[in-house]
């Protein structure tokens, strides 16, 4: 803890005088830190942190509550520390997504590829939708599957173009938007955080919100109706996240993995 938190401090130009753990925290350190003049932040390394003080600021310039970034380097990114008392906050969730999701740009993906832990999100531009979730959430997951596993995912990834449209509007997204990544204080989301953004289609970011529980009916209230289809595209889109945690923490997510196939109709 002691290294991440003197380059800390280092970046805020202060001394300093103790650090605490911060739970929640699978893929990197987190820590609360404390300078002798008083003041306090929150320091996390990770595998980008300029990457990720990048999206944290387009975020916060949506509009969107997430925290404001101190300072930045290569191993090390310190930001405010946000209320997080807990509490139903799901319209003021509904209407922070929408703000979001508000911001488009031209093309899908982002400037520079990004990481969960040591699986790369590869990113790139790109102007077909079904070619870009094939190529970079699926298929690039091939190589460490199992053959049948695999087989599977290119069936599906050859057949993407007659399940999802191709040219959705190109919403900023959060990346990995779920509960553990919101933060609440009564009933305001104060933040939304470890983001892991590109541009894409906004269900993405919805179908993420209910892989592991999900908001309740405020924030579909408040966000806005869902578009024609949207349930028989969810699986396609929480495929890439479980693919995801079954590379990053093994087998007991191959039935997460295989029921989304499943339910892709691969």
């Amino acid at each position: 803890m002691s290294g991440l938190a003197e380059r800390a401090a280092a970046l805020l130009g202060g001394r300093l005088a103790r650090a605490e753990p911060v739970g929640g925290g699978n893929l990197s350190r987190v820590i609360r830190i404390f300078l002798d003049d008083g003041r306090e932040a929150i320091a996390k390394d990770g595998p980008a942190p300029l990457v990720e003080a990048a999206m944290l600021r387009a975020i916060r310039d949506t509009g969107a509550p997430a925290p404001e970034v101190f300072g930045a380097d290569s191993a090390t990114i310190v930001m405010a520390r946000l209320p997080a008392g807990g509490g139903d906050a799901d319209g003021d969730l509904g209407h922070a997504v929408a703000r979001l999701h508000a911001v488009a740009g031209e093309s899908y993906g982002w400037a520079c590829n990004y990481a969960f832990g040591g699986v790369v999100i590869e990113n790139g531009w790109s102007e077909d939708w079904p070619a870009f979730w094939a190529e970079r959430r699926l298929l690039c997951h091939c190589p460490h599957l199992d053959a049948p596993l695999a087989r599977r995912i290119e069936a599906l990834a050859a057949r993407l173009a007659d399940h999802l449209p191709a040219r959705p509007r190109p919403a900023l997204l959060h990346g990995d938007l779920w509960g553990g990544n919101v933060l609440t204080d009564g009933a305001v989301v104060s933040g939304l955080i470890d983001p892991a953004c590109y541009h894409g289609h906004a269900e993405v970011d919805l179908a993420m919100l209910t892989l592991f529980g999900g908001p309740g009916s405020a924030f579909r209230e408040a966000y806005g109706p869902a578009e024609p289809g949207f349930a028989e595209r969810v699986p396609i889109y929480q495929l890439w996240p479980a693919l995801v945690h079954l590379r990053l923490f093994g087998a007991g997510y191959r039935g997460m993995v295989e029921a989304k196939l499943a339910a892709a109709g691969a």
